[in-house]
């Protein structure tokens, strides 16, 4: 059952008082939006209409395309960038001084094949906007000879890079103010490859208003110290993969293109361990609602509908919370994720009942933005320095990476069909507006501006400026606004022309947890302001304390258990969890038994009990293995859980979001996984397709053949050996998996597990003959 929340059918305008109003729906903060308010907007509705089963795949001007595109009343598109100015565009952000980085894929699927793709020859773009008209009018080559960039993340005036194939983290800076990066330096250095499929690597980055700055995917986040980064372990893996969001409070929101689920990991931060729920967000919401054939979806027929549109999820990413106050006061908060390959952007309300997070669609039967050109491609979404939402349109004609669409592929057919392939060299950068705003006219300035001036920044109503000010003062680290940074935490007046609210006070409370001047003082008042979300927060900002074993703060967190917001409840349950003290056992033992019908309270804690059992087993399980093979299996977890868990699940028990099916078998416990040595190493080499034991999945495991003989032995070792997933078997050498791939032919199109039988049983019969040739010699 879904909680009962009422589902919008249409668009909602604002009155003229709407501005006035965001920027009292913006400083309040709240989790739901203001009924009251909604009630008052004039409504309008808008139809769905497909207007091509089999559309033309003629490459369209910036101006043409804009055409195409449909939106409910009162919203438009406006070009910011197009080509030659920008070419290939996958990601941006903007620096302090509001100027945009744009990372740039040239050599993304130039064709069927994806040749040449691993060229060096993409881009970091530096792109300005010289009179502040809201159209980019100067174009710079910031950093050339990339190999297909992936993220791009201003801190302070250094700008962090990462490339495809490489876990590096390099940071650019341009030291003579020609608009090109003249220093290069390594922030974070890891000098592992990584092997996984590009479409599978790390595809995003976000400083978090934790002051964490998190990837899209991986068991890693890091702290930004001194010009580099530092790296913090986390348990579990998180599997996220193109874009990453947060909403005003901090709560991260993931998506998962290859199993196609449109939200992941929404319900808590990645410290505290993965957690999802199947009815975080509504079977509708992994619906899409094109307006034209979707005839080049990788599964073909069968995934869409009998007007050739793309019936469900296949890829979506690029998602962001929509965080600005220059559009209608009922999209603050809301959940936006594009569908490249179905040509839309799907809109999510987001609410909480009882700490839980949902997701429901706005529209039924439709979505906010569609477009009817066969090339645009939303592959990112963001809140601008201006108010406004910001797309990156790659405008490309393949979007399916070359290991789905070779040759023998249903893709490769339509692609040189269509000819898809010529479809490249473009791409364009669109802003969406609303008839009843106006673009903000101020120009950032914050890289030029003292932090006293910063601080101001921390009660604006457009998130952008509040996660500027923030990073900026950490990074800067100026001890003389910590007064002021206090005052605001505490609500109290300042230069501001307004009172501080609950936002402005969130962020102080961080930034002076960020540079390391949080008093005890300044966290007990937090812990009993008004507003639940900045409770919330001094709960979770206390950890530092927790983690020292401060008795006083433990005591204090554990006299909240009967605080109203169960926000807070839920958090101080995960703040005190981790902390082995008395008092801090047993107040959570007490808000875990006064609340019993918490469902993401109770889950959570469950979950966090069975990651520690676990562990515990791995621990005692490695310990009477030989040096060689806990390498192997301590390899194996690692690719495991950045690979293999996205379908098998973390646990080997196959994994359930939402509605979906399984995307694939489990592994736990299976005779397979635990059975033959070679059967396995076979089936890893060219992959599996058809019925597991009688049930067709979605998915097809992959060859893993292009993989070398340890990555190979290390993961196999893994899920034969590993208590989390109930199996215990021998390990897999390097060695042996060599000599299987010298005597396993290729097989392009993958196997069967009537083949890998029939190559059991033809292991077994050349055995049987050359036992028989030995005896008769003898």
């Amino acid at each position: 059952m879904y909680p009962r929340h009422t589902k919008r059918n249409s668009d909602f305008r604002l009155s003229t008082c709407s501005a006035v109003v965001l920027a009292l729906l913006a400083f309040v903060g709240c989790n739901r939006k203001n009924t009251t308010e909604q009630q008052a907007l004039a409504t309008e509705d808008f139809e769905r209409v497909v207007v091509d089963k089999d559309p033309p795949a003629t490459p369209l001007s910036p101006e043409e395309s804009m055409r195409k595109i449909v939106l409910p009343p009162g919203y438009k598109v406006e070009l910011v960038a197009s080509e030659p100015m920008v070419q290939e565009p996958v990601a941006l952000a903007w620096d302090g001084n509001g100027r945009m980085y744009v990372a740039e894929m040239n050599t993304y699927m130039k064709d069927a094949e994806g040749t040449g793709q691993f060229e060096r020859t993409s881009r970091i773009k530096l792109l300005e906007d010289t009179d502040w008209d809201g159209k980019m009018d100067k174009a710079t080559v910031f950093v050339d000879s990339l190999l297909l960039p992936r993220l791009v993340l201003p801190v302070g005036d250094q700008v962090l890079v990462q490339e495809t194939n490489v876990q590096h983290i390099w940071s650019y800076r341009d030291t003579n103010g020609d608009g090109k990066a003249d220093e290069k330096k390594i922030v974070f250095r890891n000098d592992v490859l990584d092997v996984r499929n590009l479409e599978h690597q790390n595809g995003g980055l976000i400083w978090n208003l934790d002051n964490w700055i998190y990837p899209s995917r991986d068991n890693l986040r890091y702290k930004y110290k001194d010009g580099k980064l530092e790296a913090d372990t986390l348990v579990d893996n998180m599997i996220g993969q193109w874009g990453l969001t947060t909403d005003n409070y901090g709560q991260l929101f993931y998506s998962e293109a290859g199993p196609g689920l449109p939200a992941v990991q929404i319900q808590q931060m990645p410290a505290y361990g993965a957690l999802n729920f199947k009815d975080q967000y509504t079977p509708e919401f992994a619906v899409p609602w094109p307006i034209i054939g979707t005839v080049d979806a990788q599964g073909g027929k069968d995934v869409l509908r009998p007007d050739n549109t793309l019936k469900h999820f296949t890829s979506g990413g690029g998602q962001s919370i929509f965080r600005g106050d220059r559009m209608p006061a009922d999209m603050l908060g809301d959940y936006f994720i594009p569908e490249p390959v179905g040509r839309i952007i799907k809109r999510g309300e987001v609410y909480k009942e009882e700490g839980k997070t949902y997701i429901k669609d706005v529209y039924e039967g439709k979505d906010w933005l569609a477009s009817a050109d066969m090339n645009f491609r939303p592959i990112n979404t963001y809140t601008g320095p201006d108010g406004t939402f910001y797309i990156v349109d790659m405008y490309h004609g393949i979007i399916q990476e070359s290991e789905w669409s070779g040759p023998g592929t249903y893709l490769y057919d339509i692609i040189q069909d269509k000819e898809l392939y010529k479809n490249r060299g473009m791409g364009r950068i669109y802003r969406v507006v609303h008839k009843d705003f106006k673009r903000d006219p101020r120009r950032p300035n914050m890289l030029n501006e003292p932090a006293s001036k910063l601080v101001s920044y921390l009660n604006h109503p457009n998130g952008w400026w509040r996660d500027n000010a923030q990073q900026l003062l950490i990074v800067r680290n100026d001890k003389s606004v910590i007064p002021a940074l206090q005052k605001i935490a505490l609500g109290q007046q300042t230069s501001f022309e307004k009172k501080p609210g609950p936002l402005a006070r969130i962020h102080a409370l961080w930034t002076l947890e960020g540079m390391e001047a949080l008093d005890k003082p300044t966290l007990f008042k937090a812990l009993a302001d008004d507003d639940a979300q900045v409770r919330k927060t001094a709960v979770w900002v206390a950890e530092k304390f927790v983690n020292q074993n401060d008795q006083e703060v433990i005591a204090k967190l554990a006299s909240m258990q009967d605080d109203p917001g169960a926000d807070v409840r839920v958090q101080l349950a995960l703040s005190l969890r981790g902390n082995k003290t008395e008092e801090a056992q047993t107040a959570v033992q007490e808000l875990l038994a006064g609340n019993p019908n918490n469902e993401l309270m109770q889950y959570s804690q469950e979950t966090f009990a069975e990651t520690q059992r676990i562990l515990a087993a791995e621990r005692e399980r490695t310990r009477n293995l030989s040096p060689a093979d806990r390498e192997l299996v301590a390899n194996g977890a690692t690719i495991y859980k950045q690979l293999c868990s996205n379908c098998h699940g973390v646990n080997g028990k196959g994994r359930l979001i939402g509605d979906d099916e399984m995307p694939a078998p489990p592994l736990a416990g299976s005779p397979r996984v635990r059975g033959d040595k070679i059967l396995l190493t076979q089936l890893m080499l060219n992959g599996l397709q058809g019925p597991v034991d009688g049930k067709t999945y979605p998915n097809t495991m992959p060859a893993m053949g292009h993989q070398d003989d340890k990555w190979l032995a290390s993961v196999m070792s893994y899920i034969r050996n590993s208590s989390e997933l109930g199996n215990k078997a021998s390990v897999i050498t390097p060695e042996e998996v060599k000599e299987i791939r010298a005597n396993t032919p290729k097989i392009p199109e993958g196997m069967t597990l009537q083949m890998l039988e029939i190559f059991k049983l033809g292991r077994a019969e050349r055995t049987n003959w050359a036992e028989g040739e030995a005896a008769s010699q003898e």
